[in-house]
C-alpha cells in the first residue's frame, strides 16, 4: 500500500484554513517516509482542532524493543482495525486524524513492470486522508504524535484497482471529501466514523508517472506544534 506521499509545502497552508498559522521557514521534506515527521489534523483535549507534527507509522521504530524484528504500521487496514494491536486501542478511543497530501504515490504494473505513479486531485487541488493518532511518553515529560493511515479494499475501483501488482489485493486510501473533515475528526461514535471509510469518486482523481523517488534523508526528531 501507499508508503510515501507528498505533503503540501508551507505556502500552500494557505488553502487549508487550520494551518494557515504555520511559519513559513517551517520546512520538511518533500516526500514524507516512514518515521519522517509530517503535520495532521487532529482533536484536541478540550475538542478544538488543532496541528500537530507527527511521525509517519503508529509505532516509529525508535519504539520498537531491540529484540522485535521491526514491523511496518504506516497503513491500517480497514477491515482489522479494531483487532490489530497496533491499531485498536486508538480507533476504539476514536483517535482520528486528517493528513493533508498534494498527492501520494503507488506502483502501477499496466507496462508489465513497476512504474511510480502520482495519484491525486482531478483539479490538483490538497485534499486529506483519514487517519489514526497516537501519544508516545517522552522523557522530558512531552509527548510525541505518531500517524497511520487508513486503507479500504479497491478491487473495483476504477483508478485503485490499476495499481500494485496484478495478482495483489487492491488497496485505496481513504481520501475524505473536504466537507466532511471536520465531521470525521469529531467523531463520536465508532459505527459513525466507520461509514467515513468508503472511496472517494475516481472521476474526481488523477494518476500520472512520476519521476523516482529521491533519496532518503535521515528522519527529522519527532515535534509537536499546536496552532489553535
Amino acid at each position: 500500500m501507499c508508503v510515501n506521499y507528498r505533503p503540501p509545502t508551507p505556502e500552500q497552508f494557505g488553502t487549508l484554513g487550520a494551518f494557515s498559522d504555520l511559519p513559513n521557514d517551517w520546512r520538511w521534506p518533500e516526500e514524507t517516509w516512514k518515521d519522517y515527521v509530517a503535520p495532521i489534523l487532529r482533536r484536541g483535549a478540550h475538542g478544538r482542532i488543532e496541528a500537530r507534527l507527527a511521525t509517519y507509522g503508529m509505532v516509529p521504530r525508535r519504539r520498537i524493543p531491540p529484540e522485535i524484528k521491526p514491523f511496518d504500521t504506516m497503513n491500517a487496514r480497514a477491515e482489522s482495525i479494531g483487532e490489530r494491536r497496533s491499531f485498536a486501542l486508538p480507533w476504539r478511543r476514536l483517535q482520528l486524524c486528517a493528513i493533508p497530501m498534494a498527492w501520494f504515490y503507488e506502483p502501477c504494473y499496466e507496462s508489465g513492470r513497476a512504474v511510480r505513479h502520482g495519484i491525486g486531485m482531478a483539479d490538483e487541488s490538497l485534499f486529506f486522508v483519514a487517519g489514526l493518532w497516537r501519544d508516545w511518553p517522552e522523557e522530558d515529560g512531552t509527548a510525541a504524535t505518531s500517524f497511520t493511515q487508513i486503507t479500504i479494499n479497491a478491487d473495483e475501483h476504477p483508478l485503485m484497482k490499476r495499481m500494485h501488482k496484478p495478482d495483489d489485493e487492491k488497496r485505496s486510501l481513504v481520501i475524505l471529501p473536504r466537507d466532511e473533515v471536520e465531521d470525521w475528526l469529531g467523531c463520536s461514535d465508532l459505527e459513525v466514523a466507520r461509514s467515513f471509510l468508503r472511496h472517494y469518486p475516481a472521476e474526481k482523481m488523477r494518476d500520472w508517472a512520476a519521476p523516482s523517488a529521491p533519496a532518503r534523508r535521515a528522519p527529522a526528531p519527532s515535534a509537536n506544534l499546536e496552532l489553535f
